[in-house]
């Protein structure tokens, strides 16, 4: 079972769509998801450890180290709203296999 967090820049229209886009993907690759939250980057940053996997555009990658290295998964995108590079994203890392039902 896993918990997503949807981060962008100040959590409300761009991280409402990144969650609609994550949800629809998890539901094609049949994960296991029992919640998906979005919100700011700096709300992400300090609840990121409650999370198993952390969608966040590229460039913010650096604001989840402390995540990461107590063993979040933060999936950097470079076009957040892209379904099919948040699916590729998943399926390369493992992460699909990992969470699937």
């Amino acid at each position: 079972m896993a918990k997503l967090l949807v981060a962008c820049v100040n959590g409300a229209g761009t991280s409402l769509m990144m969650k609609m886009t994550v949800e629809k993907v998890a539901k094609e690759l049949n994960l296991n998801v029992t919640k998906i939250h979005h919100c700011s980057l700096a709300e992400g940053k300090s609840t990121a450890t409650q999370y198993d996997i952390v969608f966040c555009p590229q460039s913010f990658i650096h604001m989840y180290k402390d995540a990461i290295e107590k063993g979040v998964d933060v999936v950097g995108l470079r076009n957040v709203l892209s379904a099919a590079e948040v699916k590729q994203k998943l399926i390369e890392s493992g992460l699909a296999e990992k969470y699937k039902k």
